[in-house]
């Protein structure tokens, strides 16, 4: 890329989904990213637009004015993974399943265009960088619920180990989070805490 994007293409950019890069634009805005190879469209309905590893390199440089702040929780219409945390802002089913649908498609196709191989059932950086939010995606795409107020779900938490995330919730459904992981590229067993005898499931991405 020999030019720094538009003003208006820079905003579209910054203004893209924090977990999938998927984009919003009208059509002449987004065909505008497309030719510059910061977004691609995705070749199945609802044919999203999407930012491309270049177009997720505009967005960590620092933009030339400071961004509003972040609201606290998220704006509507933005996805976000859910993680299993009680503030989580309640959605109409059907729209969320759509919602799931689209951003892990999206990010299977990011895992296409990033990882050296091409391999999409691998994890890939961003995953790596993101891993709480990537793991509640991987869970959530495959069917399962994150926690509600009641706590009954999957709660996705940081670790202190390096590239690991730990899965907590009810002990029979353990082992059905650890498959949908595992089947999502990533290494997943289940595992009991020393002091406190809760068992959880311990998940790292795949690297080979």
């Amino acid at each position: 890329m020999t030019r720094p994007p538009t003003a208006a293409q820079r905003r579209l950019i910054d203004a893209a989904d924090p977990v999938t890069g998927r984009l919003r634009g009208t059509p002449a805005q987004l065909a505008a990213l497309v030719k510059r190879g910061l977004a691609f469209r995705h070749p199945r309905p609802p044919h999203d637009h999407f930012l491309t590893p270049a177009g997720h390199r505009i967005r960590a440089q620092e933009p030339t004015a400071p961004p509003d702040p972040a609201p606290a929780l998220p704006e509507p219409g933005v996805f976000t993974a859910r993680i299993g945390d009680a503030e989580e802002l309640p959605q109409d089913e059907a729209v969320r399943a759509r919602e799931v649908r689209g951003a892990w498609q999206g990010l299977l196709e990011l895992r296409r265009m990033t990882n050296p191989d091409g391999a999409a059932g691998r994890p890939c950086a961003w995953e790596r960088s993101h891993l709480v939010r990537a793991a509640a995606l991987a869970l959530e795409a495959a069917g399962h619920h994150p926690a509600g107020p009641d706590g009954d779900g999957y709660r996705v938490r940081a670790t202190g180990q390096p590239e690991a995330v730990a899965v907590y919730g009810p002990p029979a459904a353990l082992r059905a989070w650890a498959d949908t992981l595992e089947r999502a590229g990533w290494q997943a067993g289940e595992y009991t805490e020393p002091r406190t005898r809760v068992r959880y499931v311990l998940a790292s991405p795949r690297r080979v």
